[in-house]
């Protein structure tokens, strides 16, 4: 048992796109001291994980070793989850197929539990967020691609490999955009940031628009930016209808750096998944927008090690 002045604590780290962020976060939610830093991903393999490590260490010496419950790291792509292998990432192919949580764990001197970026987001919303109130919630993540993360009994759906919950890949429109996985008609291609600059490409709108710059259109009134955001509520709404009808779950969060443009796009996303569920339609399964924006990968990762994962 920890002495009355020490407080229990756990270090989450979430290795995102751009940025490397961790944390040490007590029982309650409260953090307690955090540190960042760009990810250097063309330094390579070493400089990534050196990185990685240095910074729990820095946030283990501050708050001293005794207090700390475990080591929580959140990633992007596909994780064989008992090997704690990351087999997939766009961003990460330095890092596919190397035991990456050994490693940390190696030179960490104790124990590091690996989880993918969305799950772990999932996780944060189901602890401290808009989903603190339900045990049973489905997220979907919507940045440069389409992310997602099931939690049931308040515990994250793995799958027997660890990767289950890869929402983005749920087909909406047959025969639609080809994807990256080898699927045409992802929802990531329909629906995601990148999907919003590639439809107002092919309407001509610009080749180098933004997510942003197509918001900023359709918010002055053009017709075809407004229609991009309805089309990518239409596909929303077939992805969560979906979702509704096989999980019959009392929650559905939308999160990520699109949901900036929720007024556009959420009318066509309600009108869509009333039309094509009928447990939505007639019960009060809630769709909303998550809380705790780009932290929610942070704290899930953090929890990781009281949530009897």
């Amino acid at each position: 048992m920890l002495p009355p002045f020490m407080t229990e604590y756990s270090i989450g780290l979430d290795l995102g796109g751009t940025n490397l962020r961790a944390a040490a976060i007590d029982r309650t939610g409260s953090m307690l001291g955090s540190v960042s830093g760009r990810t250097a991903y063309s330094a390579g393999r070493e400089a990534i994980v050196s990185e990685m490590a240095e910074a729990i260490a820095a946030l283990r010496a501050q708050l001293g070793p005794s207090g700390l419950a475990g080591i929580g790291v959140a990633v992007p792509g596909f994780i064989a989850l008992e090997k704690g292998i990351i087999l997939n990432s766009n961003n990460l192919s330095s890092l596919e197929n190397f035991p990456i949580r050994d490693e940390l764990s190696t030179r960490l001197g104790a124990p590091v539990i690996l989880e993918n970026d969305a799950n772990a987001a999932a996780l944060g919303e189901k602890w401290i967020g808009a989903g603190r109130s339900v045990n049973d919630l489905v997220m979907l993540t919507l940045g440069t691609g389409v992310g997602g993360g099931i939690i049931t009994g308040g515990r994250i759906l793995h799958g027997y490999l660890g990767m289950a919950g890869e929402l983005g890949h749920i087909t909406v429109v047959p025969n639609g955009n080809p994807c990256g996985c080898g699927n045409r008609g992802c929802v990531e291609k329909h629906a995601s940031a990148t999907a919003v600059t590639a439809m107002a490409k092919l309407l001509g709108l610009g080749d180098s628009m933004s997510a942003k710059d197509v918001y900023d259109l359709a918010l002055a009134g053009n017709e075809k930016a407004r229609i991009i955001f309805e089309s990518v509520g239409e596909s929303l709404g077939i992805a969560l209808a979906t979702l509704i009808n096989a999980f019959n779950f009392p929650l559905f969060l939308i999160a990520g750096g699109v949901i900036a443009a929720w007024d556009l796009f959420a009318p066509a996303m309600f009108a869509e998944t009333r039309r094509r569920s009928f447990t939505f339609r007639t019960t009060d399964t809630r769709i909303e927008r998550a809380e705790l924006g780009n932290q929610a990968g942070l704290f899930g990762a953090a929890y990781l090690p009281w949530a009897g994962i």
